[in-house]
């Protein structure tokens, strides 16, 4: 059986940093069909929902990995939360790898610091700049192919291939 991994918000889990969610017909479709494994990386990283937003300071979810850039909360406190977001990624990997012989994309929810596939928010504004999230970067940089909630063509076409 073919296995999709999304990231949970888009299935219209509550997960997200404001307790709300980004539910997508599509992605509910993916799940209907019993294909869809839905995942958030940032809870699985030790974080509550809600809890303050985040960004990534002077890099991208790759400069994270590599230890060369963190993970801070924009809400005031400017708590480092890096190792949260370190180990959500881990995590879902490690799940994406448990399934890698069935998994054939994995959606993930565009502009986020742990999901965004292309662009992702400054840590200095609420500007977009292009990257990756630090899960979106971990299993791209493992071979996983990884789509954009907002390929909706792309999105479409797994739903075809199941």
């Amino acid at each position: 059986m073919k296995r999709v991994i999304v990231s949970a918000c888009l299935l219209g889990i509550n997960c997200k940093y404001n307790g709300g969610n980004n539910r997508d017909p599509l992605v509910v479709e993916l799940f209907k069909r019993g294909v869809a494994v839905p995942l958030c990386p940032e809870q699985l990283g030790g974080l509550p929902t809600p809890r303050p937003p985040a960004k990534i300071a002077d890099g991208d979810g790759l400069s994270v990995i590599q230890g060369k850039a963190r993970v801070r909360t924009v809400d005031g406190s400017d708590l480092d939360v890096t190792e949260n977001f370190l180990k959500g990624a881990y995590e879902t990997l490690f799940v994406t790898e448990l399934l890698s012989d069935s998994c054939i994309a994995c959606v993930l929810k565009e502009k986020s610091p742990s999901c965004g596939v292309k662009r992702i928010y400054r840590f200095e504004s609420d500007d977009l700049k292009e990257g990756m999230g630090v899960t979106a970067a971990l299993l791209h940089s493992r071979g996983f192919k990884i789509l954009s909630s907002d390929e909706r063509e792309e999105i479409e076409k797994l739903l075809e291939e199941i």
